[in-house]
Parts: structure tokens; sequence; C-alpha cells
């Protein structure tokens, strides 16, 4: 093997090892790359929860592994990861808490307050039609996950979800807002 060759594979066999290291120590430390509009784009952070969670924080969440998870995960709503059913975790804010009643009309209103940027919409980008949630009182051990983002996959359209899944508090750590 030449050397300019054996030294281009040996940088490269380097540099892949630090992106390894780097990526890892990244993956440990909490910090994961968003790439989805429904919050800013770029490193957040998850901040452990040693308390229950409460209305208004904006938390990472696995999704349930449930047929509308499955249909959103088809139709590329979700990405791929490491909760359970193979999805990626969601970053949304908590606008409801157990024993809290959402309205869904043409938005969305906790305890009869309107949450701003809530519309309801009929279909995706793609005119497949979308189902929304129904009013009622968000079960025992479960929370309702909003973005401001029109186009977001969040409760507006899938309900509540288990707090069980919620994997931390999403702090930004180096975030663009297209």
């Amino acid at each position: 093997m030449p050397r300019q060759r054996r030294r281009a594979c040996v940088t490269l066999s380097v540099a892949a090892g630090m992106f390894g290291v780097l990526f890892a120590a990244g993956w440990s430390g909490g910090l994961r790359i968003n790439t989805t509009p429904s919050e800013p784009l770029g490193l957040w952070r998850v901040v452990p929860l040693n308390r229950p969670v409460r209305s208004g924080e904006t938390v990472f969440v696995c999704p349930p592994d449930n047929a509308a998870m499955r249909q959103a995960r088809q139709r590329g709503y979700l990405r791929p990861g490491l909760c359970p059913g193979g999805f990626g975790p969601l970053i949304k804010t908590v606008v409801a808490l157990a024993g809290q009643r959402v309205d869904v009309t043409d938005h969305i209103a906790v305890e009869g307050v309107p949450i701003p940027g809530s519309p309801i919409i009929g279909a995706d980008g793609q005119g497949r039609s979308l189902r929304h949630d129904r009013s009622g009182i968000v079960p025992p051990g479960e929370l309702y996950l909003h973005s401001d983002f029109i186009g977001s996959w969040d409760s507006r359209y899938f309900g509540p979800v288990p707090v069980s899944g919620v994997l931390g508090l999403a702090q930004e750590v180096l975030t663009y807002a297209p």
C-alpha cells in the first residue's frame, strides 16, 4: 500500500474513532440532536427529573407503542430511535396533567383557557387525513403534550401519553429556530 494511502487510512480511522468517542460521551451525558421543526433545531440535553413533571415544562418523552404511533412512523412524522416500538423521543411542552380537562374544537383549551398556537388541522402536508383527539379529562398517570409548530405531531392528534415515558426535561444547548 502506498505511503500516502496508508496515511489517509490512518487519518480517517483516527477521525472516525474520535467521532465515535465524542458521540458516546455526548449520548451518555444526555445530549441529543433535534432535527424536527416542532422545537428549535440543534443540540439539546436530557436533564434528569427527580420530581413530578409540571405543566409548562418542555420534556423529552418516549411515545407509547400503539397503532397511532406506528401509523405516524409510517407517515414519517416520527423518527426512528431507542424508545419502545423503535421510535425516537419527542420534545414537547406539557400543557395538561392528570385530572385537567382538555377541550378539542378548532384548537386546544385546558380548563377553558385556549392554548396559543394550537389550531387543529384536518390534513397533513401531503393531504392525508388527520384524526384529532377528543375532549375529556386527562387520565391518571398521563399528560397532554403540545408544540406551537402548526405541523407538530402532538397530543392534539394522538391524545395523552403515559408519564412513565418522560425521559427528563429538555434543555436547549446549542439551537437554531428557523
